[in-house]
């Protein structure tokens, strides 16, 4: 499990390297311990629910189960992929080696120190958890401002918020504040990052498809003013959720960035890629944005519908459907192999897309307990799956 990548090219993509193949690449630590803490963070949520576990954390165990699933299972998602996409940026040398092990050590830190902080004590498991985004966004704003790669800065600002909103967390598991607004702040960055990003990546994916094998069917209508204005949009309503969540301004904003989402999907094509699961899963895991807002939005204007269905469809379905398409994508792509989804990774993007809209009907009232428990063993079935297809292709040289 060892590795020696050479300098390629005119621009030295890796330098050599002769550690284990683990660090030897961005994605690969991030992706298997996302993985891993997916199913981790999740069986261990339903067991505390049941009452019959108590960990030794400060945190009341709602917020740590959203905790952990944003800032531990997400933020490692958004370090393997800023990782991996900032030397397609810059043209520089990625982080690999020894900094790569010492940047995974601070996100493994945080981990035990959150489940561990009632007897480290709150505030050293909040600076070491936070060290771990913090370092993140030094390492992403060095290489960008070194590569002068200006127009990827919104990103680096996005795991700075990130950072924010980890601090905000433990703020409110210290209680020094309420009302959630850790979580909620970042529920929205990440979200608006999977609209920022997955509104680039979509349609140049999908066209690029269509032009090999549907070259009659009109390409994707690409990235234009119509996409800002439901990016800016978007900002908006995010904004007037995180600051009042039930307030009727963010009602109505959220359900137009929601149908302003489902008009740009429209603009996009998918409906002629079902033959691969590589390029559809991107458009189902985006449809969970328009539903997640919609949803949000409409419980702050019908009684009775809780936020909790809007917010799973954005979290277990927008962000679990599109860290998996990510790291299944980008693991084949970056270790030498085709770009084609076998059955069990099919099976993987359709088993977290029947956990989320589970959880989601689990919101709605529909057999909570039931729902909510079979959510879980959809969720960790998928994340198992791909850490069983997928760890070995992470552990092992390209």
């Amino acid at each position: 499990m060892t590795a020696r990548i050479a300098n390629v090219g005119g621009i030295p993509r890796y330098a050599g390297w002769t550690g284990p193949a683990l660090f030897s690449q961005g994605f690969r630590p991030f992706f298997l311990a996302a993985g891993v803490s997916a199913i981790a963070s999740v069986a261990l949520w339903i067991v505390m629910l049941t009452g019959n576990l108590t960990m030794p954390t400060a945190f009341p165990f709602v917020l740590w189960h959203a905790h952990e699933m944003i800032f531990g299972v997400i933020g490692a998602v958004v370090a393997g992929f800023i990782l991996t996409a900032i030397p397609n940026w810059t043209g520089r040398m990625p982080l690999q080696g020894w900094g790569l092990i010492a940047l995974f050590g601070l996100w493994l830190a945080g981990r035990g120190v959150v489940a561990f902080s009632a007897v480290v004590g709150a505030i050293p498991a909040a600076v070491i958890d936070m060290a771990f985004l913090v370092a993140l966004m030094a390492v992403a704003l060095r290489e960008v401002s070194a590569g002068r790669n200006w127009r990827n800065l919104p990103v680096v600002a996005a795991i700075g918020l990130l950072a924010a909103a980890n601090g905000l967390t433990h703020a409110e598991a210290m209680g020094r504040l309420d009302g959630g607004f850790g979580p909620r702040l970042g529920v929205a960055v990440i979200v608006m990052l999977i609209a920022l990003i997955g509104g680039r990546i979509i349609p140049s994916f999908t066209g690029n498809w269509l032009a090999k094998t549907k070259p009659a069917v009109p390409r994707p209508v690409p990235f234009g003013a119509f996409d800002r204005v439901t990016l800016v949009v978007t900002l908006a309503a995010f904004t007037a959720w995180v600051a009042a969540p039930y307030g009727e301004i963010a009602a109505y904003v959220l359900t137009a960035a929601g149908a302003l989402h489902l008009a740009r999907m429209a603009r996009w094509r998918g409906l002629y890629t079902a033959s691969d699961p590589l390029v559809w899963t991107l458009h189902l895991s985006y449809l969970w944005v328009p539903i997640g807002l919609i949803l949000l939005g409409a419980s702050g204007l019908l009684n009775g519908l809780p936020q909790s269905a809007g917010l799973h469809a954005l979290t277990a379905g927008a962000m679990g459907g599109m860290v998996l398409a990510v790291m299944t994508r980008a693991t084949l792509g970056h270790t030498g192999r085709d770009l084609k989804a076998d059955l069990p990774t099919a099976l993987v993007y359709l088993l977290v897309y029947l956990a989320a809209a589970t959880r989601v009907s689990a919101g709605l009232g529909m057999d909570h307990g039931i729902m909510l428990t079979l959510s879980a063993v959809l969720w960790c079935a998928a994340f198992a799956m791909f850490c069983l297809c997928y760890g070995p292709i992470l552990l092992w040289a390209r």
